[in-house]
């Protein structure tokens, strides 16, 4: 296969083991966030390709549930090694679809796209169930066993990395899977299924359909034959799929918006916790459901640790997201820049005082017409208002002060959000005690986005419901029996 520069190609679908255009031959324009220009065409599937994909998926579940798990590994172990070989390749195509440094790409979405298949391979091999004697009476053993077709959804901040983080625990437990990336961002699950045919994953086993949340994603969640919806994204969309499956009875993993805090004391390792606050507000353009967009600063460092933390930021270099030394690059979109510049607006009208950027950033060359906005700190915010309550999922943040641990923590969990947290602090009990008050599904001392995939991800309130991640992504995907035997008197 050919993982070279795309020019005005025509992405398809996989369907059945094959690539295939849309049954209607109707199509998205997809643009290059850094230079707004239109360069590739995505399916806009609907219930056409959809029951094409779901006869696949119902023919293949029986032999793909009924091979050994060591099978099903082999498989998947050929497609993290497909990935690895042409990782640079993906990375490229990733930072062109999206916008993001294409070093952020390789060493992150890319690596952690295999990272994800190749943990899932190993998993199933290892996935074990439990048993629970009856003193001499009886014996009760679990037997978990795939759901049958299920969907998953995926959005276009980290398109690959997430795409692969839902589909591999599904094929890993034997179901066969109906995926949707997010139509902003196609290509990589583009180039992604034709590696799988490459690895030789049976036909019907993976399909993946492009278009619209209106064509393709509404009608596949709520089609009969979908078991279990995996989604991540928006949490008004997740509000729209949990009502819209309600009577279908499905299982659910929704894993949607933050508002995430990120809470500093003044006994923190100061100049570490500066660069990686910044890390935390700003990593992808700030377009990661876990950066930490309220930043709670002690009184006694908050003037001190806000000019350092500024003139990190100013540092940062905003470029062409194909240059190595770029570390910030464009917004996803035109739409999602102009939404973001909205904020920024809010922001001054609520009474917000802009310490560092604030606008947006019309670059020289290749890049001129593309959607960058300058990284922005805002101060002077009331801790209710909208800027400090709605997901913004750009490359804002906010500073305020505290006084104590309880109005740290007061301040932190007055928010309709609960995904993650952050906490730099030297004093470990405090960290503890923080950790457990915290309504955060996630909560990092003195780091951000260490992950460990055996961990449960996810978040409550308005981030989502259920975990992603080790077993607990294994149990969603099966369904548990419990057998009992009594013993002969």
């Amino acid at each position: 296969m050919s993982l070279a520069r795309q020019e005005m190609l025509k992405i398809q679908n996989l369907i059945n083991g094959q690539m295939l255009d849309p049954v209607d031959g109707k199509y998205l324009d997809n643009f290059e966030p850094a230079t707004g220009q239109l360069y590739a065409l995505t399916p806009d599937s609907n219930e056409r390709d959809l029951q094409l994909a779901i006869d696949a998926a119902d023919h293949a579940f029986p032999d793909w549930k009924n091979i050994s798990s060591e099978n099903r590994a082999q498989v998947l172990h050929r497609l993290a090694d497909l990935i690895e070989h042409n990782q640079d390749d993906l990375a490229r195509a990733e930072a062109i679809d999206n916008g993001k440094p294409i070093t952020l790409a390789k060493n992150v979405d890319i690596y952690r796209a295999a990272a994800n298949i190749r943990f899932f391979a190993n998993a199933c091999t290892q996935f074990s169930s439990e048993a629970h004697a009856m003193e001499e009476v009886a014996i009760n053993y679990t037997l978990r066993d795939p759901l049958g077709v299920v969907a998953c959804i995926s959005p276009w901040n980290l398109p690959l990395y997430l795409f692969t983080w839902k589909i591999a625990p599904a094929l890993a437990t034997g179901n066969t899977v109906l995926a949707k990336p997010s139509e902003i961002t196609p290509m990589t699950a583009y180039l992604f299924s034709q590696l799988c045919i490459e690895a030789g994953l049976p036909a019907g086993v993976l399909n993946v359909l492009h278009g619209s949340g209106q064509s393709i994603g509404a009608p596949l969640t709520t089609h009969p034959k979908i078991k279990a919806v995996s989604f991540t994204g928006g949490s008004n969309t997740g509000t729209t799929i949990k009502q819209a499956t309600a009577i279908h009875h499905k299982k659910l993993s929704l894993e949607l918006g933050g508002k995430n805090p990120t809470l500093v004391f003044a006994d923190c390792d100061f100049d570490r916790t500066v660069k990686e606050v910044a890390r935390s507000a700003f990593a992808n353009q700030g377009q990661i459901c876990l950066c930490g967009s309220r930043i709670y600063i002690e009184q006694s460092i908050f003037d001190r640790f806000t000019e350092a933390l500024i003139e990190q930021v100013e540092q940062l270099n905003v470029g062409d997201p194909l240059n190595a030394d770029t570390q910030l690059g464009a917004l996803v979109s035109e739409s999602h820049m102009n939404k973001v510049l909205s904020y920024i607006e809010l922001a001054q009208a609520e009474g917000g005082k802009i310490l560092t950027g604030g606008n947006q950033m019309h670059m020289d060359g290749r890049c001129s017409g593309g959607y960058f906005i300058k990284p922005t700190i805002i101060a002077g915010l009331a801790n209710n208002c909208r800027t400090n309550q709605e997901e913004i999922f750009g490359p804002v943040c906010t500073v305020q002060a505290f006084n104590d641990d309880v109005q740290a923590l007061m301040m932190a969990n007055d928010s309709e959000y609960g995904l993650a947290a952050s906490i730099w602090s030297q004093d470990i009990s405090r960290c503890h005690l923080m950790a457990k008050q915290l309504n955060t599904g996630i909560v990092w001392i003195n780091c951000w986005l260490l992950r460990d995939l055996r961990t449960p991800f996810g978040g409550i309130k308005a981030s989502g419901s259920g975990r992603e991640g080790g077993l607990e992504a294994l149990r969603f995907f099966t369904e548990p029996k419990n057998v009992c035997i009594q013993f002969n008197s």
